[in-house]
């Protein structure tokens, strides 16, 4: 049901794309408009195909449909942003195109009708865009300002998006980011400061990421010696079956206490038991609303892990309260979680430091002000009442193989005593 309302969302906006860089720019009947018209269609079905089809076939298959139509969504993301920004100079300048010589005072007549009947919901052609200029006698044909207008900024839009998402691949497909954050935790056993964490997140293995980045994570991940690993979810889109070989070099992560991992909404789109039943064999211990004691240089502290929002329509929710049962409330406790949207619970259970994923940082900004209003953080260091929060923008992304403004990052937290 989803997809289905989704399709159709992306079908009625995709009709006022067509409008602004097909139909305003191309004459009635011409080569041009045919195919405009049949590329944006195409487009259309792509990227439908990459949405619905997702983890439904394997990724050898989805490939095909992936790359193209991911990219074609980045794409028809900010075209559709830039054209609604360029109305406001559409608007602004609808006297001069009313005061256009190259239309006689019958097209211009006609033109006022057209216009009328455009806001109605029909064809709208300008005459003066038709065939011939001003005589219509058969002098060499000329373009209405309206047209020469329509043109530049069909032009413009699509310059800029298309400078945005190439550089928006080449960022998303590089290595991530390895940030460096230290976080003073106010309980924190003076024995154990200096514990460095390595957040890894939102890794989206599936149709277009697949083995090699994986290991570059690996790789970076291990260059750090950090004392342990957290996956804060969103690891795999896709099954078991698929995705192993693909996720088989995290089974060579290296640290001092090892590797731990929650689960991401992703996992319960592809069926989470399968990979809380794999990733052990990796040497990855899932936290299933539980903690573990981390004994650290004869100090200690409490390192917890809940399973993601989602899981409640799996019958799987995360727990903060289960997961930090019996504890000692004396001793720091740093909560790994995959939404940011955990942080209030955290927050009502006295945790010290939260650690969470999931927004991407926006990845395809400005994005992140939706993603802001929905999880009421995007990415970063949040602090509320005595409980803080780090917020990563992921090592990989979701759907189309692009990032603009936020960077894919592995973040390595540094524990402090304060």
């Amino acid at each position: 049901m989803f997809f289905a309302v989704l399709s159709v969302l992306i079908t009625v906006v995709h009709l006022y794309l067509w409008r602004r860089l097909v139909h305003d720019t191309t004459r009635p009947g011409s080569r041009a408009r045919v195919v405009g018209t049949v590329a944006l269609v195409v487009c259309v079905a792509l990227m439908i195909a990459a949405l619905s089809l997702g983890t439904s076939v394997s990724p050898e298959i989805a490939r095909w449909f992936a790359w193209p139509g991911y990219l074609w969504l980045a794409m028809f993301f900010y075209l559709l942003l830039a054209l609604l920004v360029l109305e406001l100079p559409r608007l602004a300048l609808r006297g001069w195109l009313r005061r256009d010589p190259a239309r006689t005072p019958d097209a211009a007549q006609a033109a006022d009708t057209a216009e009328a009947a455009e806001r109605a919901g029909s064809d709208g052609d300008e005459p003066g865009d038709r065939d011939e200029g001003e005589s219509g006698s058969g002098s060499t044909p000329r373009i209405s300002r309206r047209m020469a207008l329509s043109r530049g900024s069909a032009a413009l839009a699509g310059v800029v998006s298309l400078g945005l998402v190439g550089h928006g691949t080449t960022v998303a497909m590089g290595a991530p980011t390895v940030t460096h954050v230290p976080i003073a935790l106010r309980r924190l056993d003076p024995r154990v400061e200096g514990f460095r964490i390595a957040l890894i997140s939102d890794v989206h293995l599936g149709p277009i990421i697949g083995r090699s980045f994986t290991q570059r994570i690996v790789d970076l991940v291990n260059a750090e010696n950090v004392d342990a690993v957290a996956i804060a979810g969103d690891l795999v889109d896709g099954s078991v079956a698929d995705l192993a070989d693909a996720a088989a070099p995290l089974a060579d992560l290296r640290s001092t206490h090892g590797t731990f991992y929650v689960t991401g909404n992703h996992e319960y789109y592809v069926g989470y038991e399968q990979w809380i039943d794999f990733v052990p064999t990796l040497g990855m211990r899932p936290l299933r609303n539980e903690r573990v004691e981390i004994h650290h240089h004869g100090g200690v502290f409490d390192l917890a892990g809940i399973n993601d929002a989602t899981g409640y329509q799996w019958q799987d929710p995360g727990d903060v309260g289960e997961a930090l049962a019996g504890r000692d409330p004396n001793r720091a406790v740093v909560l790994v979680a995959h939404q940011p949207v955990d942080f209030d619970d955290a927050v009502g259970h006295d945790v010290d430091l939260m650690l969470a994923g999931h927004t991407h940082g926006g990845q395809l900004s400005p994005f992140e002000l939706a993603v802001t209003l929905q999880q009421g953080a995007v990415a970063g260091f949040y602090e509320k009442d005595r409980t803080k929060m780090y917020v990563t923008r992921g090592a990989g992304f979701w759907g189309p193989p692009v990032r603009v403004g936020a960077p894919p990052d592995i973040t390595v937290v540094e524990l402090r005593r304060g």
